[in-house]
């Protein structure tokens, strides 16, 4: 099989053949069918994880097809389709898992595309516990960039206290905005994009959203406040300053709600938190159960992510498209459409 590795920290990607590895113990072999590439394999191509062994193939944003079995495997069937995400070492779907006690069952958390393989490659092995059910309304190439965008947007929104009907802000229109945007839209959410630009006002619309703020010719702060205050801003983008500045945009116990990773901290106003009993979170994906809940809704309620599609031997150029913003939304490999 081939599969694009990371040999050392900064290195380049490496197409290289390997033997087709066995599954162990409550594991299996997914022959893959599609990867999305995502800002977070980052830390892996720069060898930045502590303790991040290499070479390692990155990719968390898989989907495909259960290749083989190992030992102890129980629910899980030759050629069923199959996602994996970025968690790799809890399900969510047992009693500890939803009492928040995460590593009840394992030694240590396997992180997809980190502590082993993932699915820069024609196959990979993965834990039981990181498969998520696919349904058949999706493609491999959609449903990709569920695993971790889409997971990770649905799953902030429904968590975060909002009612249909309530104000909710996205402020970014990129790879993770323009799903955030279906997502609020289809939860019954008064959806707002926040963005640069006039260009972008029909895309928002288009996604969704009931209004769309120009940040370039509006204070989005300003304007949403004058609407009442946001109960949630989604926020997406990466410049911390931008960032800080939606505090203004909240409503009384509003949320500023995290999933973008600005490189700087956030500036943050205390009376302003005080004074509307205002808060800022953040959130982090989800795990096995939280995609297959995504992938659900999203079939049920047409959201689907916009994508580039690049062959897998393409992997260093999709990898650099993605890191240089010249891909507007996501990007996603086929090892099996050349």
């Amino acid at each position: 099989m081939r599969v694009a590795q990371v040999s050392a920290a900064n290195g380049p990607f490496e197409l290289v053949e390997r033997e087709r590895p066995n599954p162990g113990p409550n594991s299996v072999r997914v022959a893959v069918d599609a990867c999305g590439v995502c800002h977070s394999d980052t830390l892996t191509k720069t060898g930045a994880w502590p303790g991040i062994v290499l070479p390692r193939v990155p990719g968390h944003e898989v989907i495909g097809r259960v290749d083989a079995v190992g030992p102890g495997v129980e629910g899980w069937k030759v050629g069923q389709r199959v996602g994996v995400g970025w968690h790799g070492g809890y399900c969510g779907r047992c009693d500890p898992c939803r009492r928040g006690q995460f590593f009840a069952c394992v030694t240590g958390p396997p992180v997809t595309g980190i502590s082993h393989d993932g699915g820069y490659g024609d196959y990979m092995i993965a834990p039981v516990t990181s498969l998520a059910r696919v349904p058949d309304g999706l493609s491999a190439t959609d449903a990709a960039p569920l695993m971790c965008a889409g997971v990770t947007t649905f799953n902030a929104l429904r968590n975060s206290g909002a009612r249909s009907g309530d104000l909710v802000a996205v402020h970014g229109l990129g790879g993770l905005g323009h799903l955030g945007v279906q997502f609020a839209a289809k939860m019954g959410f008064q959806t707002v994009a926040v963005a640069r630009g006039a260009d972008k006002a029909p895309l928002a619309l288009s996604l969704g959203a009931d209004r769309y703020i120009d940040s370039t010719v509006e204070n989005p702060a300003s304007a949403l406040a004058a609407m009442g205050g946001a109960r949630v801003v989604l926020a997406t983008v990466t410049d911390s300053e931008a960032m800080s500045a939606m505090i203004g945009a909240l409503g009384v116990e509003g949320s500023l709600l995290v999933v973008g990773a600005p490189p700087a901290p956030l500036a943050v106003s205390a009376f302003a938190l005080i004074g509307g009993q205002r808060r800022v979170q953040g959130w982090y994906s989800g795990v096995s159960i939280d995609s297959e809940d995504t992938l659900a809704f999203s079939v049920r309620t047409g959201v689907r992510s916009m994508n580039e599609v690049l062959p897998l031997a393409r992997a260093s150029e999709a990898y650099d498209r993605m890191m240089s913003g010249k891909a507007r939304f996501r990007v996603v490999l086929t090892p099996r459409g050349e």
